[in-house]
C-alpha cells in the first residue's frame, strides 16, 4: 500500500513485481465474492509497443493463477486486461465502456484522453494503483511533466490517494526520481512537504558482454561507402552465427538502409525494419515475427528501446554512439533479458570520434557510471493544457486548482504570478486580425471560479499531448487503402509519381501525391530509394561528454614521450576492455592529433585551431568536448558576437567535440582573444538575441503554441495541414512578439522579449533543451578564473580533430547556408593522417634551407673579378 520505486537492472522482473501487488489484491477481493466491473490498476508506459506486450505477459499468470485456484479447489477469479493507447480500435474502446476491465494498460497520452472524457473518468474513479513503467524515459522530458499532472488530476478524480509504483532499469539520482513519482503534499506548493516514497534499489550494474566491432579498413572522418559494405557483411556474419539479432540505429532512414542492406545479404525475409513512421500493423507484425523466430535480425530505433519483451534476443548491435549510457544500457539489456541471462552487445564506431566516444561509453558502463536526469523546471504549456482539460470537465476554484497542480513535482516551484498568467491568457485569448481566438476558460475573477467554455473539451481531447508534431505524409497502399506509415513533407513533395521508395523493408511505387497523403502501389521488390525524416539529432549526454575528455586526457598522460604508444595501448586493453585493432587505430587518431595540435583538448584544455582555406579565407576550430548543447550555444552566441564586431554574417557548425567558424580574409585578430570575446554576465543575453533569429526558435515556439492549445491539431473535424500551421503559428507570434518577425531595418537596438507565458517557454526551451545555458556559463566563467586553459595554434591544415567537424551533417550547422556553399567545402585535407606523418605537416627540408641559403649569401669577390 506504500508509494514505491523500484530499480533493477534490466530482465529481472520489475514489472512482475509491480503487478504481483495488484494481482494478489485482486484475487483475494474476487475469492470473497465476484470481482465488480471496475477498474483497479492503471499501468502507463511510454511506448504503445511496450503496452501490448505488457497485455500479452500478464495473460500467461493470470491463466496460471486461475489454473492454480481451480487445483486447489478454491472460487474461480476473472481479471480482464485492457490495452487502451492510440493505436486501439473503436470496437475495442466501446467494449471497453460496456465492461470495464480490472486493469487498464495505456500511455500518458491516452491517459490523458481517458481523463478527459465522460466514459474514461467513469473507468478511472475506482482506481486504487498505478504503475508507471520506464520512469526514466518519462522524467526528464514534457511528457512526464504533463504526466505528473494527470496523476494528481487521477487521484482526485478518484476522491482517494492511490498507490503509485514506479520502475525503470536506468535512473539517477534515484531519489529525484522517487520525488518525481510521488510528488509534494504541500498545498502552498513551496516543494517543502515531499511525499514518502519506499525505494527498492537493485542498481543498474550486471555482468554484460560488451565489445567494438571495427571494420577492416581504418576508420575515417566520414564513413565512405566501401566501408559500409564491409560493417555490413560483418553485422551478417554475426547474425549467422546467432539465432535471434536485434540492431538499434540512430534514424530511421538508417534504419531502412540497413534492412535494404543486410536483406540483400541474408534474405528479405530474415531482416525486417522497426521505426515510429511504419504503421502499427507493420511494428506488431515485424515484433510477432521476431517472437515466433521467424526474423533474423530485426533493425529498430528508440522504438524498441524499452522494456519491451520481443522474444530471446541473443545479441544486440548499435551502429553509431548513442549519445547516452542509459540509451546503451537499455538497448545492450534487450538481449538476455531473463533472469541470470548475460547480455551480449556489440558498438560498430561510424567515424574516428565516434570510436573515442565509443570507447569512453564502455569505460563508462565498466565504471557504473551513469547519465542523470533533469526534470524541466514548471513547463507552462503543458501547463495550460492540463487546465483546460481538467477545467472542461468540472467547474473550479482558482486557489483549489493551484494547490492540486503545485502536488505535481514539476510544478511544486510554480508560483501564483505565473499560474495567474496562464489563467488570464487561457481566458481572455489572443488577439489577432480575425478577432480573439485561443480563450478556453471564463474567469470569474470576483469569485475566483473557472470555468470551460464552449469547445475547450473537444480541443483538449483531440489536440492534447506534448510529443512535438511532424510534418509527414501518410503512405497508403493502393487498392486497399491501407496505411503502411508515413514520409517526411518535404521528401512527399519532393518526390513524383513513379518514383519507388522503401518503407519496412519494403518498396512501394508512388502512383500520387496528394495534400497529406502519398498513394502507393507494391512495387515488387523493385530497387528504391530511401525516404528520409528531420528531426533534431540527441545531444551527447553530459556524462558521456566527461568521459570522453577523460579518456582523452588519460591517453594524452599515457603518451609521454614522443612514439611511445605501447602505455596507452596497454591501458585501453586491460581497463577499458578494447580488442587491440580498436586500441591501436584509437591510439593513431590520438596521437596524431596531440603531434599537430601540441596539446590534448580537454574539457580542462580548450585548443583554439586556425588554418587557411582554398578560397584564401581562414577556418577557425575550437576544440572543446562539451557536448553539442553546450558547444551550439558557444557556437550561436560566439557568431552573433562577430557578426557585430567586424559586421559580417559567418557560417558556423557545432558538433559533440568542436566548434567551427568560417572567416573570411577581412577577419585579422590574434586568435587568442577569442576566448575572451563573450562574457559570462552578459553571454545569455547575446545568446537570446542570437537564438531569436535561429530556426530553432520558430520551431519551438510552434511545439509550444501546439502544446498549450494555441494552435488546435484539428479544425472542423479534419487535421490542420502543416503548412497551414506554420503560418497561423507565424501570425500567433508576430501578435504576441512583433519584433521577432518584424524587418531588420526597422528595429532599433535588441529586441526585447515580452513577458508571455509562451514566450517565455518557447525562450526556456531553447535555452535548455536545445542547449545547455547553465552549462555554457559555467564554462565561460571557468575560462574567465582560468581554470580552463586556453591554447591557440594556427597550422597548415587541418588537425585530425578537426576533420569532422568541416563534414558536418546539417543538423550542426548554425546557419541557413545550404551544404554547397558552405565555406568548409574550400579546405583541401588528407584523408588520414596518421601518427608518423602528422609532425612533418609544413616540416621544410634542413638540407634544402642550407643550399638556398649558400646561394643566396653574397659571395666576396676580388677587384679583378
Amino acid at each position: 500500500g506504500r508509494d514505491t520505486l523500484i530499480a533493477a537492472p534490466t530482465g529481472s522482473g520489475k514489472t512482475l513485481a509491480a503487478f504481483l501487488a495488484a494481482l494478489d489484491d485482486l484475487v483475494r477481493r474476487g475469492m470473497d465474492a465476484p470481482l465488480p466491473d471496475e477498474t483497479a490498476v492503471v499501468y502507463v508506459s511510454p511506448l504503445k509497443a511496450l503496452s501490448n506486450d505488457i497485455k500479452i505477459n500478464l495473460e500467461a499468470p493470470i491463466a496460471g493463477i486461475r489454473e492454480e485456484l481451480a487445483r486447489m479447489g478454491l472460487p474461480d477469479v476473472e481479471i480482464r486486461t485492457f490495452v487502451r493507447t492510440g493505436d486501439t480500435p473503436q470496437s475495442e474502446r466501446a467494449q471497453m465502456r460496456k465492461r470495464h476491465p480490472h486493469i487498464v494498460v495505456t500511455t500518458p497520452e491516452s491517459l490523458y484522453i481517458l481523463l478527459g472524457s465522460a466514459s474514461g473518468r467513469g473507468m478511472l474513479s475506482s482506481a486504487r494503483t498505478v504503475i508507471v513503467d520506464e520512469i526514466h524515459a518519462l522524467a526528464a522530458s514534457k511528457r512526464g511533466s504533463h504526466l505528473s499532472v494527470s496523476l494528481e488530476r487521477l487521484d482526485v478524480l478518484a476522491g482517494r490517494r492511490l498507490t503509485r509504483i514506479g520502475l525503470s532499469a536506468t535512473q539517477k539520482p534515484i531519489e529525484l526520481v522517487a520525488s518525481f513519482l510521488v510528488g509534494v503534499d504541500d498545498s502552498g506548493g513551496s516543494g517543502n512537504g515531499t511525499r514518502e516514497c519506499a525505494i527498492v534499489d537493485s542498481g543498474h550494474v550486471r555482468k554484460r558482454d560488451l565489445d567494438i566491432a571495427l571494420p577492416p579498413s581504418p576508420l575515417e572522418a566520414v564513413m565512405s561507402n566501401e566501408v559500409k559494405q564491409e560493417v555490413y557483411d560483418q553485422l551478417a556474419v554475426l547474425i549467422r552465427e546467432h539465432r535471434t539479432t536485434l540492431i538499434f540505429v540512430n534514424t530511421r532512414r538508417m534504419a531502412e538502409r540497413a534492412a535494404r542492406h543486410l536483406g540483400e545479404r541474408l534474405g528479405k525475409e530474415a531482416v525486417a525494419a522497426h521505426h515510429g513512421s511504419l504503421s502499427r500493423e507493420h511494428r506488431l507484425d515485424a515484433e510477432q515475427r521476431l517472437k515466433r523466430g521467424q526474423l533474423q535480425v530485426l533493425i529498430a530505433t528508440a522504438s524498441l528501446e524499452l522494456g519491451i519483451d520481443i522474444g530471446d534476443i541473443d545479441l544486440v548491435c548499435q551502429i553509431g554512439s548513442p549519445r547516452s549510457i542509459a540509451a546503451f544500457l537499455q538497448r545492450v539489456g534487450r538481449s538476455g533479458h531473463a533472469v541470470g541471462a548475460t547480455p551480449k552487445g556489440r558498438l560498430f564506431p561510424q567515424s574516428r570520434d565516434d570510436l573515442v566516444e565509443c570507447a569512453a561509453l564502455l569505460d563508462c558502463v565498466r565504471r557504473g557510471e551513469l547519465d542523470a536526469l533533469c526534470v524541466p523546471d514548471k513547463p507552462l504549456d503543458a501547463l495550460a493544457q492540463q487546465i483546460v482539460a481538467e477545467v472542461a470537465c468540472r467547474d473550479w476554484g482558482e486557489h483549489a486548482l493551484f494547490a492540486m497542480l503545485c502536488r505535481a513535482w514539476p510544478y511544486r516551484g510554480l508560483t501564483r504570478d505565473e499560474y495567474n498568467a496562464v489563467i488570464r491568457m487561457l481566458s481572455e485569448g489572443y488577439s489577432t486580425r480575425l478577432g480573439t481566438r485561443g480563450a478556453y476558460l471564463h474567469r470569474d475573477a470576483v469569485n475566483g471560479q473557472l470555468r470551460a467554455r464552449r469547445g475547450a473539451r473537444l480541443t483538449s481531447i483531440t489536440s492534447g499531448g506534448t510529443i512535438p508534431e511532424t510534418a509527414d505524409y501518410d503512405v497508403v497502399l493502393e487498392p486497399a487503402a491501407l496505411r503502411v506509415g508515413s514520409v517526411n513533407e518535404d521528401f512527399a513533395v519532393e518526390s513524383l509519381a513513379g518514383d519507388i521508395f522503401q518503407l519496412g523493408n519494403v518498396s512501394y511505387r508512388i502512383l500520387k501525391v496528394e495534400k497529406g497523403r502519398v498513394r502507393v502501389e507494391d512495387a515488387k521488390g523493385a530497387p528504391p530509394s530511401i525516404p528520409f525524416w528531420l528531426g533534431e539529432a540527441a545531444g551527447r549526454s553530459t556524462e558521456l561528454s566527461a568521459a570522453v575528455s577523460r579518456l582523452r586526457a588519460t591517453i594524452s598522460e599515457k603518451l609521454a614521450g614522443d612514439d611511445d604508444q605501447d602505455g596507452a595501448m596497454q591501458w585501453l586493453v586491460d581497463e577499458v576492455k578494447l580488442l587491440p585493432a580498436g586500441a591501436q587505430q584509437l591510439v593513431d587518431y590520438l596521437s596524431a592529433a596531440k603531434k599537430t595540435l601540441g596539446v590534448m583538448p580537454t574539457q580542462e584544455n580548450v585548443v583554439f585551431e586556425r588554418f587557411f582555406d582554398e578560397s584564401g579565407g581562414t577556418q577557425m576550430v575550437i576544440h572543446a568536448p562539451f557536448g553539442s548543447r553546450i558547444n551550439k550555444a558557444w557556437g550561436l552566441a560566439l557568431r552573433k558576437r562577430f557578426c557585430r564586431k567586424f559586421n559580417f554574417e559567418l557560417q558556423a557548425a557545432a558538433t559533440e567535440d568542436a566548434i567551427i567558424l568560417s572567416l573570411s580574409t577581412s577577419h585579422s585578430f590574434p586568435l587568442e582573444e577569442v576566448a575572451r570575446y563573450l562574457n559570462s554576465s552578459s553571454a545569455r543575453e547575446v545568446l537570446i538575441q542570437a537564438m531569436l533569429d535561429a530556426p530553432m526558435f520558430n520551431a519551438r515556439w510552434r511545439w509550444a503554441a501546439t502544446t498549450a492549445l494555441a494552435l488546435p491539431r484539428f479544425r472542423g473535424g479534419k487535421k490542420v495541414p502543416p503548412q497551414i500551421q506554420r503560418m497561423v503559428a507565424e501570425d500567433l507570434l508576430s501578435s504576441v512578439f512583433p519584433d521577432s518577425t518584424a524587418c531588420a531595418e526597422n528595429l532599433v537596438g535588441e529586441r526585447v522579449v515580452p513577458d508571455h507565458p509562451l514566450v517565455a517557454q518557447t525562450v526556456h526551451d531553447c535555452l535548455h533543451e536545445a542547449m545547455d545555458i547553465e552549462g555554457f556559463e559555467r564554462v565561460l566563467k571557468m575560462l574567465e578564473a582560468g581554470e580552463i586553459r586556453v591554447t591557440a595554434r594556427d597550422t597548415v591544415e587541418p588537425s585530425p580533430l578537426a576533420l569532422e567537424v568541416l563534414s558536418a551533417q546539417p543538423y550542426a550547422y548554425l546557419d541557413d547556408a545550404p551544404l554547397e556553399e558552405r565555406r568548409t567545402q574550400a579546405v583541401m585535407s588528407r584523408r588520414w593522417l596518421d601518427a608518423d606523418s602528422a609532425s612533418d605537416l609544413g616540416r621544410l627540408d634542413p638540407a634544402a634551407i642550407t643550399r638556398v641559403r649558400d646561394e643566396a649569401w653574397p659571395v666576396a669577390r676580388s677587384a679583378d673579378e
